[in-house]
C-alpha cells in the first residue's frame, strides 16, 4: 500500500490550493479516505472523509463551505480543493485509509501547506 500526497506550498490568504493523493497497492474504490492535518506543535486534526462511492462527504467545522473533498477511483488519486486559506490552515496534511471511524491503517507522509502574507 501507498499514498502520495502532493499538491502543497505557500499561499497568501484568500488562496487556493488543490492537494492531491495518489493511491497504489490496493483496491481505492473499496476504502473511504479521508484527509488529516497536522500544525506545528499541535496534534492530529481530521479534516475530512469520503465514502468509496463519493458520497456521502464530511468536513470539520474549521474548513466547511472552504475545502472540497473528492475522489477519482478510474485514477485512484484522492483529492482536497482548499479555497479561502488562512494562517490557521498551515500544516502538513496526510492522506489516510479509513479502516473505522477515525481508525486508519495507512497514512502518506504528507505535504505541507503554508498560509502566510
Amino acid at each position: 500500500v501507498q499514498l502520495v500526497e502532493s499538491g502543497g506550498g505557500m499561499v497568501q490568504p484568500g488562496g487556493s490550493l488543490r492537494l492531491s493523493c495518489a493511491a497504489s497497492g490496493f483496491i481505492f474504490s473499496s476504502y473511504a479516505m479521508s484527509w488529516v492535518r497536522q500544525a506545528p506543535g499541535k496534534g492530529p486534526e481530521w479534516v475530512s472523509f469520503i465514502e468509496t462511492v463519493s458520497s456521502p462527504t464530511y468536513y470539520a467545522d474549521s474548513v466547511k463551505g472552504r475545502f472540497t473533498i473528492s475522489r477519482d477511483n478510474a485514477k485512484n488519486t484522492l483529492y482536497l480543493q482548499m479555497n479561502s486559506l488562512k494562517s490557521e490552515d498551515t500544516a502538513l496534511y496526510y492522506c489516510a485509509r479509513e479502516v473505522d471511524n477515525y481508525d486508519y491503517d495507512y497514512w502518506g507522509r504528507g505535504t505541507q501547506v503554508t498560509v502566510s502574507s
